[in-house]
């Protein structure tokens, strides 16, 4: 019997999950600098705000989604995840309508409408009623009161939809390895992996060739509302083409036994495993939440993702402002898309090639897949050491950052398949999604700190100009340099205090 490569489509579905994923994510990063903040008058720490909360959102939010997923399945998991983050997305459109509302009492107008009614009262100065209340709340001898009030209403509202998105983003990862962990034998898991998490970086790579040319068009409003309806085509397709592999109409036994090809192997080594049906793992019990804190594995893990994502979360955030900052290249200008294309382009052809480089150490060296993917993520560990010379690069010409930043985009995401996977090697499939979870939380708080400690950081260096120095720059460009360095050395700690926590393989039993 031909066997049947149905797990491939559904491949390619994760992809483009995490491809929409990540286009929701960045239409605030691609707009805020050039569209949103001339409108609500943003400072670096405001965004940094945004931001950072974002991930603290994401953070918490990612500590029960995994076990939400477990809980009412893989398929209802991912359904209600993408619905929730789409309607977020969606939502931040109407930011500007919104704090018109409350500043103006002016509620049912349209999005240009609302620009002229903010302009109109933030040249009034005249405050009454909630805006005197925010700008007592929120009071600043440096700013005008008036636009003092839009800025902080905004940025409330921009808090609220990004907690919404928070809340459905963090189903993603934890359905989508725990799809992989279903269809796919442990040695192709990371390269399974790495082709759905290439997703980050083809809408990355999207994102700014789309956004900034539809906000351009047609508002920054629209941009979000039409990279949020993306989401609601997709849940059509997952309704129609997902369901558990043993169920599934779509695939053959020959491809159910490759898929439960470990199982077999096991049962075979085991006098007691012989005696169960090699499809019993779809019986295996949950590991307790709390449980599942005892184990080194997870503590690995946890580290693993707290000291790295928010190094893939600061670029994501940043890297337009950081053009648009030091080399005055908007986010819609040719030359703005083109360096942030670049960027990701570069991150999307080297990472695919990082989840295939375990399976040739298990295939062709003969390495137990945890020691063959240990040593592959030691080697992607180093890409981000280049970070260092971003900064002082960049005095040549803009496209050495761009490079810099790809290969260093390119490493982490090779690092991040091999990550997930570790999850799939030491834990029963129905904890993936939970392991995946907590270890998703653990990168948010790094995220969270990062990004609004790049944000006051940034705010500050400006304000101090020459008297803010670090490493030959001055300013924010030393701002930048110190957040590089950070990010450049992030990974090979990690690395060391994971393999210090499980120096080797070990499979944890429900």
């Amino acid at each position: 019997m031909k066997m049947t490569r149905f797990r491939w489509v559904l491949v390619g579905l994760l992809f483009l999950a995490t491809t929409i994923n990540y286009m929701d994510r960045q239409v605030l990063s691609l707009t805020w600098k050039d569209f949103i903040r001339p409108e609500f008058d943003w400072t670096d720490s405001d965004y940094g705000t945004i931001t950072g909360l974002f991930s603290i959102f994401y953070a918490i939010a990612n500590l029960f989604a995994g076990k939400f997923v477990d809980w009412v399945g893989t398929k209802k998991g991912y359904l209600i995840a993408i619905g929730v983050w789409s309607v977020g997305a969606v939502l931040h459109s109407f930011s500007g309508i919104l704090t018109c509302g409350v500043l103006t009492g002016h509620w049912f107008v349209g999005f240009e409408e609302a620009k002229q009614l903010l302009e109109a009262f933030a040249a009034s100065g005249q405050l009454t009623g909630v805006s005197a209340w925010v700008v007592k709340v929120a009071s600043s001898d440096a700013v005008p009161t008036a636009m003092l009030a839009v800025s902080t209403v905004s940025v409330w509202f921009f808090l609220a939809f990004r907690l919404v998105l928070a809340l459905g983003e963090s189903g993603n990862f934890p359905a989508a390895i725990k799809v992989t962990a279903e269809y796919f034998p442990k040695k192709d898991r990371a390269f399974a992996t790495s082709i759905f998490n290439s997703g980050a970086s083809i809408g990355a790579l999207a994102a700014p060739a789309t956004i900034p040319l539809i906000a351009r068009a047609y508002g920054w409003e629209m941009a979000f509302v039409i990279i949020g309806a993306l989401g609601f085509i997709w849940m059509g397709l997952w309704i129609w083409l997902y369901d558990k592999p043993e169920r599934s109409k779509y695939v053959n036994q020959a491809e159910l036994d490759y898929i439960n090809q470990d199982e077999a192997n096991e049962a075979a080594n085991s006098a007691e495993a012989t005696e169960k049906d090699t499809s019993a793992a779809k019986e295996e019990k949950t590991i307790g939440f709390l449980k599942c804190f005892t184990f080194r594995q997870t503590w690995s893990f946890i580290v693993g993702k707290f000291m790295t994502d928010g190094v893939w979360w600061f670029f994501l955030f940043w890297a337009p402002a950081y053009f648009s900052d030091q080399y005055g290249y908007t986010s819609d200008s040719n030359m703005g898309i083109a360096l942030i294309f670049t960027l990701y382009a570069i991150v999307t052809v080297l990472s695919i090639g990082g989840g295939y480089l375990p399976t040739y150490f298990v295939d062709k060296k003969h390495m137990e897949p945890y020691a063959g993917r240990m040593r592959a993520m030691l080697i992607f560990a180093c890409f981000p050491l280049l970070g260092l010379l971003a900064q002082p690069m960049g005095a040549i010409s803009p496209w050495w950052p761009a490079i810099i930043i790809g290969l260093l985009g390119a490493g982490h995401q090779a690092w991040s398949a091999n990550l997930y996977s570790t999850i799939g090697d030491m834990f029963p499939k129905s904890t993936v999604a939970t392991i995946t979870g907590i270890g998703a939380m653990a990168g948010g708080i790094g995220s969270f700190l990062i990004n609004k400690g790049s944000g006051v950081l940034f705010t500050y260096a400006e304000e101090q100009g020459k008297a803010f120095s670090f490493m030959g720059f001055d300013g924010k460009p030393a701002g930048y340099m110190i957040i590089f360095c950070i990010c450049a050395v992030a990974y090979i700690i990690g690395w060391c205090i994971m393999k210090t926590l499980v120096p080797r393989y070990k499979k944890i039993e429900a």
